[in-house]
């Protein structure tokens, strides 16, 4: 009878001590990109929100694994299924162009979590879109280019005309109008979104036409940002991160998407056991955009900056994309 209790005991204290083990173990993130961690734009913003998570969670509670420079599909591809066939619990495909991929290899591993943005939709219950409302952070950069322009000039470099970079442009354009109807809003693709040199030539011409503020997404605005910074006068009003660190004297205002929050919130959801299937929005309203002023505003500017922000955070004006 003792032996039968202790061999009970012994079971029970292993059961305990495998599910310990198991809690213990950390959550594996791969995470894909077609530029760089360190990008200073798209990619750097998404890799900080995962890093400020992993050090919230604490020593070895968050797993991190990286592959770069993959704007290839084939490469990314397979980079990603090679995540998911190791296990990983997390796969986060930063960028728009991956979400085919996802649809295609996602069944494959109804485990394991997928995630990729600008997203509006997720096709399986194991995929997660993530949705930056970026007409708002560029409606209010449109605002403050809008009222402070001195030439009349307003300069756009986009990467691609479609996706996230529709709405960021849109946005801006919308924002400038807003306060200054007659202010010419010049808009030139690059047709990439790493095509720095690309970037640079656009910013370059806009300034020779006589612009005095600029701005653009996606990682290839790097590029343009150079350009502005070496023109005194000239302005650039960046997102996705603050590009302050590139430029100090140029940066005058950011949209910050906060990806800490998405990434917590997907890590929260595989607690709960909900693995995907729906999108998260990044906007003024829930918190996961911030908008950061890096150098003083004239007092009719900030004014009017707080009450637009404002509105559009309680819902009151909306940013109608045509």
């Amino acid at each position: 009878m003792k032996k039968r209790l202790s061999l009970l005991v012994l079971a029970l204290l292993l059961v305990v001590l495998g599910a310990s083990a198991a809690r213990s173990e950390p959550i594996k993130v791969g995470f894909v990109v077609p530029s760089t961690r360190d990008d200073l734009a798209w990619s750097q913003a998404m890799y900080e929100g995962i890093v400020a998570v992993q050090q919230e969670l604490g020593e070895g509670k968050l797993e991190l694994s990286i592959s770069e420079r993959l704007g290839n599909p084939v490469d990314a591809a397979a980079a990603i299924r090679q995540y998911a066939s190791q296990g990983y619990d997390i796969i986060i495909a930063h960028g728009a162009q991956y979400q085919s991929l996802l649809n295609d290899i996602a069944p494959d591993f109804p485990k394991t979590s997928f995630a990729y943005g600008t997203g509006y939709a997720a096709k399986f219950p194991n995929i997660f879109a993530y949705d930056p409302h970026a007409q708002e952070g560029a409606y209010l950069g449109g605002v403050i280019a809008g009222m402070m322009t001195k030439s009349g000039v307003i300069g756009l470099v986009g990467p691609v005309e479609a996706g996230d970079a529709i709405k960021y442009n849109k946005g801006f354009e919308m924002g400038v109008k807003a306060v200054n109807p007659k202010a010419v809003v010049r808009i030139a693709y690059t047709g990439s979104f790493n095509d720095l040199v690309g970037a640079g030539e656009i910013a370059r011409t806009a300034i020779k036409a006589g612009a005095d503020f600029l701005s653009g997404s996606s990682q290839q605005s790097v590029g343009a940002l150079k350009a502005v910074a070496e023109h005194k006068g000239v302005h650039w009003i960046s997102t996705d991160l603050n590009m302050k660190d590139v430029a100090p004297d140029s940066v005058l205002m950011a949209q910050v998407y906060l990806f800490k929050n998405v990434v917590k919130e997907i890590i929260d959801s595989r607690a709960k056991g909900e693995l995907g299937g729906r999108a998260i929005p990044l906007s003024l309203a829930n918190g996961n955009i911030d908008i950061q002023v890096n150098h003083e505003l004239p007092p009719e500017v900030a004014k009017k900056l707080e009450e637009v922000k404002a509105d559009i955070a309680s819902g009151k004006l909306k940013i109608e994309l045509k």
